[in-house]
């Protein structure tokens, strides 16, 4: 795996299938709940306050009713160390938070719980109290499949019909631990333990209510991701509507 690679990068092909039948063949179990809350950590290596926050997001990925991922942002390379898993693209997304949640400016580490509220991203308290709040939320069912020929789906069902006529149906492809030895900037020194690093992020389509589903390809069979994570969200950053995620099958 190049792990310089940025995170929103052309390796992922997905071609969008709307369909209203139901998913065939073998079910994939999920790596988390029905209903998970999604909670997106922004973060950097050059960040000096961020090891705290990336630590927790470590014991949130233990539980299987939070998809947390960490997207790591760019604008903290400038003091000396490049963060290898920074993309502009993750900065971009963070910023169309600060106009989303009406925010005075971008910062680390923060993190966005389920699209609708943010706090810094070292304040546990406070994330599981929005935490707590976003699972009472309904969501979508969004489900995995292997059909007959070994080719892996994922079903988005059906639900009352987004604000604004549809919704981002996004994709992520993400692994589940690096550690990286810091030789510059605010953490020189120290051996960084991140977990759930998203290296890929793109959307692939829209949902409108109605069944989706969606097949998943990668093409470059030289990345070896750990994880695939589908995540519906109305508009491009609002309120997620709906997410799961699964293993990669092994090349």
């Amino acid at each position: 795996m190049t792990l310089s690679r940025p995170i929103l990068g052309a390796a992922l092909a997905v071609l969008l299938v709307t369909t209203s039948a139901a998913g065939t063949g073998e079910k994939i179990e999920p790596l988390t709940t029905d209903n998970p809350v999604v909670v997106e950590l922004y973060t950097s290596q050059g960040c000096s306050s961020c090891p705290p926050a990336d630590s927790y997001l470590g014991d949130l990925a233990k539980r299987r009713d939070i998809l947390p991922l960490a997207l790591h942002v760019d604008y903290w390379d400038y003091i000396g160390w490049k963060d290898q898993f920074a993309s502009p693209s993750a900065t971009q997304r963070q910023r169309a938070y600060v106009h989303s949640l009406r925010e005075r400016m971008v910062y680390t580490p923060q993190m966005i719980v389920d699209g609708v509220a943010e706090s810094v991203g070292s304040d546990r308290g406070k994330v599981e109290s929005l935490i707590t709040e976003a699972r009472a939320r309904p969501k979508l069912p969004i489900a995995f499949w292997r059909d007959e020929a070994g080719k892996d789906w994922v079903e988005v069902g059906d639900g009352p019909k987004p604000e604004g006529g549809s919704a981002t149906i996004y994709i992520a492809l993400y692994d589940g631990k690096h550690e990286t030895p810091v030789q510059r900037g605010e953490n020189a020194g120290a051996t960084l333990t991140e977990f759930n690093v998203v290296r890929e992020w793109r959307p692939i389509g829209q949902w409108d209510g109605s069944r989706t589903r969606l097949p998943i390809v990668i093409d470059d069979q030289d990345e070896d991701y750990e994880a695939c994570a589908v995540i519906v969200q109305q508009g491009e950053v609002g309120p997620i509507l709906g997410a799961a995620a699964m293993k990669m099958p092994m090349p």
